[in-house]
């Protein structure tokens, strides 16, 4: 609750004038208790979850086979309305029993590491700066933990939930065992404790964090995503071959980047599948590729139109 009994008390603690958002933030924040505030990802979680995958689900399900083929990374895995629907009723169940009851216990942590909820709103660049650090920590420990999930007990107990989707879908991407989830909330919540920021950063970094992992999750890759933008990031085809492959994959364990699998080795498998689809591709071509030689009519044409010329 921002200790200010008006806009114009709040300005002249600030020693200026509120810009457009924090007048915004103000007037919303000004009475709502921080616990409050803090609920609010819980309700932003459960809204994403719902429509961040939907216009992915929709494509695969309304659309013509022939129109998305070309983009869906498992063109052959096909799954009908009903199986979406079950995937959305179990893990949005798992997310409100897990994350739901967390957030009633976890204030007291968010306080003590220095979450913020009054003013100033950080800067767009202060809020860009500390996305890309809980980013790059996130990414870091999720690495370890998720190696940790592929060994034999841990995978067999907990990590194989997540992996009953072979072929990933954007709603499958929180889909897990409710200790998988509690447990790499983890590796999201250190970066916020490393480096405290403002309530609405926070939120927004679940927020991002939550639609790049339905991203990574989609099963399609499309050429026009602006995700290939950025730097050493996975993306969904890098991710689904770790999918593809199971319960025995030994490579993609990152979940944003893919330095770790490189600095860490754990990328050779992706790379030697790679090399080979390219080599099979080469092989196709050429083998479909038309022979021509002096007789055929269109050189024919060619070579007489050069003598000519």
């Amino acid at each position: 609750m921002i200790p200010y009994a008006s806009a114009a008390e709040a300005e002249a603690a600030l020693g200026r004038a509120m810009s457009w958002w924090e007048a915004a933030w103000f007037r919303y924040s000004a009475s709502t208790p921080d616990y409050c505030l803090y609920c609010h990802n819980v309700v932003l979680l459960m809204v994403v979850y719902t429509l961040a995958p939907l216009p992915l689900a929709l494509l695969e399900l309304c659309c013509c086979t022939k129109l998305t083929s070309p983009y869906k990374l498992q063109p052959r895995v096909r799954l009908s309305a009903a199986e979406f629907l079950r995937c959305y009723r179990q893990t949005a169940r798992v997310l409100l029993l897990t994350v739901g009851a967390l957030q009633l216990v976890s204030y007291p942590a968010v306080r003590a590491v220095g979450i913020r909820t009054g003013l100033p709103l950080p800067s767009v660049g202060e809020a860009a700066a500390q996305l890309v650090v809980y980013f790059l920590v996130e990414d870091y420990l999720n690495y370890w933990l998720h190696r940790l999930l592929h060994t034999g007990w841990c995978y067999d107990a907990i990590h194989r939930v997540h992996h009953e989707y072979a072929a990933p879908i954007g709603y499958a991407a929180p889909h897990a065992h409710w200790a998988e989830v509690l447990l790499l909330g983890l590796p999201a919540f250190a970066g916020p404790a490393l480096v405290p920021c403002h309530i609405t950063t926070f939120c927004l970094w679940f927020v991002l964090r939550h639609i790049e992992a339905v991203d990574t999750h989609s099963g399609f890759a499309f050429p026009f995503n602006p995700t290939a933008l950025i730097p050493f990031y996975g993306g969904a085809e890098y991710h689904d071959y770790h999918h593809y492959v199971g319960r025995h994959s030994q490579s993609n364990f990152a979940s944003v980047f893919t330095f770790c699998d490189y600095i860490y080795g754990t990328d050779k498998g992706y790379r030697y599948h790679k090399a080979n689809l390219a080599e099979a591709a080469n092989k196709q071509m050429k083998e479909m590729a038309p022979l021509y030689d002096d007789n055929d009519d269109d050189t024919a044409a060619f070579n007489s139109w050069k003598k000519q010329d």
